[in-house]
């Protein structure tokens, strides 16, 4: 085999499958979002009906009329606010060129920078009210880093407000402020109603302005960032509008024509000057209710934690993998890696489990697995059903909660820590390979895991695993869910072969 005419292969094969690996290792931390450029990962939850308009109730909240939104944006104005907030970032000290040549002059470590107060600004939304307690809803990036948080009113009143809690995974969080004079409190509205074509408006403070209305129409639900080409997490459905949201609405209102709030404006595809270009993008109400809930109840979001790596075996990305699985409907989502003495290991759930239904609900995709296993209860059962060799098996899971990023980031024994696809004619032709030649073709290697340590490489092809011919990524996922610590794979490397022993991390 020609080294080149491989690297060129495998180029071309790792560049399709990134398309449709999603979240690939379940629960590595994920970076902090920017104002109206990042957005997080929300699990879908139901809207409660305490908060929202009952179905057949009128409102005394007039719609548009005569070409007017007067009346609703006077409905939706006093529950808007801005949000101020003062983080304290440090900044490195430059290094001298007296101490860059011939060393520091004391022990003190060179890179020891000052800290300075750094002003933001955001909006946000009253949502609730207990006794003289009142509670705000925002952006996590708007306040997640804050020192010190003041909202102000509508009508001028400022208050100084305290975090209740935040979630970088949703980009939601929750402020409360106390006053015993009145304040308004928002009529959350129900999103999934909205359809495109509908009126909104986006409220919210951009650039500073503070209580600034734009109006536009729902361009899209159900919209996930891979769609709008801003290359983000796909764990939410956001709503698009061509509203006017600029920097300084993040956190602020998205409003149908009753008043009401279905929608927190999260960020924007914006122009080189970073203003809008019609490209606004709002979490869903219906996605927001349950964390307003869980962070005024324990100051946090409790997910469910099921210990795995996943990815897509979809037949349009990548036509052999879901056939070699023994998949015939590709919608669902593979199991490629498993935590050892996670709640996956425990129950049964293995490497080359392909997932199409968790409890009530249907797995299409990656995405749909990882809200589904968020939004279960820690300690609860609940029924899994996956296809493994062609055949379809119920597994009760019991799932737990979900540790903080930076825990399950640190844990390396995820097992057995490497991904494949199987090597198909398209691939052999493009390397120059053999037609005779089989095996699975690595596509991934968490470098911290058992095979990162053993020194796997993406490209590698793996021929035999303990002993047993490897036809594809069914008889590797098969080989590397019967082992029990110890994998000795023969692969070929840029057409020389060599053994690697992979063996569980203590």
């Amino acid at each position: 085999m020609n080294n080149r005419s491989w690297k060129r292969a495998f180029l071309t094969l790792a560049g399709v499958f990134a398309v449709f690996v999603i979240g690939l290792f379940f629960g590595l931390a994920l970076r902090r979002p920017l104002p109206e450029q990042h957005a997080l990962q929300p699990t879908r939850v139901q809207t409660r009906d305490d908060h929202r308009t009952p179905a057949g109730h009128a409102r005394p909240l007039p719609e548009a009329a005569d070409g007017s939104f007067a009346e609703v944006a006077e409905a939706a104005l006093p529950v808007v606010v801005e949000v101020s907030v003062v983080e304290v970032v440090e900044q490195r000290s430059p290094r001298s060129l007296f101490d860059f040549f011939f060393g520091p002059r004391n022990q003190a470590p060179h890179d020891q920078g000052r800290q300075f107060e750094r002003p933001g600004l955001g909006s946000g939304v009253i949502v609730r009210r207990n006794a003289d307690t009142v509670y705000v809803l925002t952006n996590n990036h708007v306040v997640g880093d804050a020192r010190e948080i003041e909202v102000g009113l509508y009508d001028g009143r400022r208050y100084q407000a305290q975090l209740v809690g935040g979630d970088p995974r949703t980009d939601l969080a929750v402020l409360q402020f106390s006053t015993a004079q009145d304040v308004p409190v928002a009529q959350l509205g129900d999103s999934d109603a909205l359809r495109v074509g509908d009126w909104v408006l986006a409220v919210g403070n951009p650039f500073g302005f503070e209580s600034t209305v734009t109006s536009g129409i729902v361009s899209a639900t159900g919209r996930r960032p891979r769609q709008a080409g801003a290359g983000l997490p796909e764990l939410t459905d956001f709503i698009q509008t061509d509203a006017a949201i600029n920097p300084g609405n993040s956190g602020g209102a998205l409003v149908n024509m009753a008043g009401e709030i279905v929608g927190i404006n999260t960020w924007i595809v914006g122009s080189r000057t970073g203003g809008s270009v019609g490209l606004g993008f709002a979490i869903p109400m219906g996605q927001a209710v349950d964390a307003i809930d869980q962070f005024i109840e324990r100051g946090r979001i409790v997910y469910g934690w099921l210990g795995v790596s996943i990815a897509e075996a979809s037949s349009d990305s990548l036509p052999t993998l879901a056939q070699d699985l023994g998949v015939v409907d590709d919608n669902g989502a593979l199991i490629v890696n498993v935590y050892r003495d996670s709640p996956a290991a425990r129950d049964g759930i293995r490497p080359g489990d392909f997932v199409t239904r968790i409890g009530g609900s249907s797995i299409e995709n990656a995405v749909d697995l990882q809200r589904a296993v968020g939004r279960l209860a820690p300690g609860e059962q609940t029924e899994f059903r996956v296809i493994r060799d062609g055949q379809q098996r119920t597994l009760t899971v019991t799932v737990e909660e979900r540790a903080a990023e930076e825990v399950i980031a640190r844990d390396t024994n995820l097992w057995p820590g490497m991904t494949v696809v199987p090597l198909d004619d398209d691939i052999r032709e493009r390397a120059d390979m053999a037609a005779a030649v089989s095996g699975a073709v690595v596509v991934a290697v968490q470098r911290q895991s058992p095979a990162g340590a053993a020194g796997l490489r993406p490209g590698d092809v793996v021929t035999h695993a303990n002993g047993t011919d490897i036809g594809g990524a069914r008889d590797f996922y098969r080989a590397a869910a019967e082992a029990s610590d110890t994998l000795e794979l023969r692969v070929a490397r840029n057409g020389a072969g060599l053994t690697v022993e992979i063996e569980a991390l203590q």
